[in-house]
């Protein structure tokens, strides 16, 4: 079942006894996350860089449909930019109920998924009534034509406080973050046409009311203060990470990861 939906991949309800998995950790895995498995490991088709572990980290090749892994092994799961990928998205999930008690996953949002669509990605995905619903791109006939990734992932992130604070005053728009515990509830290609419509017809003012909720005047002078700090905050912690940090010392790639894995 959902428990929220964290800002960020660096809000989780983590604690420091978890043993905790990463399934598809990929060119960029969570510092706390003490196993990684990952699939394709001689392609880079499903990310954007080379795999890459920390050495506190150990690494296994594995299909997360199939996880090797006992029930319960895991405290907590993550599984950040993966799910759109996959190809049987209800075994994928119930793999990591069975393996996990709590986790999260994050997802490009249905807008997202317009602004900067992939090939790669596999399914549309939404949440409705705190389930995942997933719909495959095919059955809809969505169309991966014009990609502003590169606009919004990159040059605005990096070029545009204005883009920085509306990322964090609404963290929802471009990605959906999803925190579980004990189960995962999902909908694979429903077939209620008041599901389907969310994804096949423009949106309307009820429907972006329905996923993204009007905030007070107050909530958003508050919301908008706490993000211009945490900015700040960000950009301090980057200045100090290089000035005092080796990034050799801390992180490797796969290759040379395989005397610890």
């Amino acid at each position: 079942m959902k428990v929220r939906n964290p800002k960020s991949r660096n809000h989780l309800d983590i604690k420091s006894a978890d043993y905790v998995l990463e399934v598809g950790g990929g060119h960029n895995p969570h510092p706390r996350s003490n196993m990684i498995v990952d699939k394709f490991i001689d392609s880079n088709y499903h990310r954007n860089g080379d795999i890459k572990v920390y050495k506190n980290q150990k690494f296994l090749s594995a299909d997360g449909e199939n996880l090797p892994f006992k029930n319960n092994e895991f405290d907590y799961v993550i599984c950040n930019q993966v799910l759109e990928h996959v190809e049987n998205p209800a075994k994928f999930l119930d793999e990591q109920s069975r393996v996990a008690k709590r986790g999260f996953i994050e997802v490009p949002s249905l807008i997202g998924e317009h602004l900067f669509p992939k090939i790669s990605h596999k399914w549309l995905i939404l949440e409705i009534d705190n389930a995942l619903v997933l719909v495959e791109k095919e059955k809809v006939g969505f169309k991966t034509m014009c990609d502003f990734g590169d606009f919004f992932l990159d040059y605005l992130p990096k070029r545009s406080i204005g883009y920085k604070i509306l990322q964090r005053t609404h963290p929802y728009i471009e990605t959906t973050r999803y925190e579980w515990e004990n189960k995962i509830d999902y909908v694979i290609n429903p077939t209620d046409p008041e599901i389907l419509k969310y994804f096949t017809t423009p949106w309307n003012m009820d429907t972006i009311n329905k996923f993204i909720p009007k905030k007070s005047l107050g909530s958003e002078v508050i919301s908008m203060v706490t993000a211009m700090a945490d900015i700040i905050r960000s950009m301090v912690k980057s200045k100090l990470i290089k000035r005092f940090s080796n990034k050799n010392d801390y992180k490797t790639t796969l290759q040379e990861s395989k005397s610890y894995l």
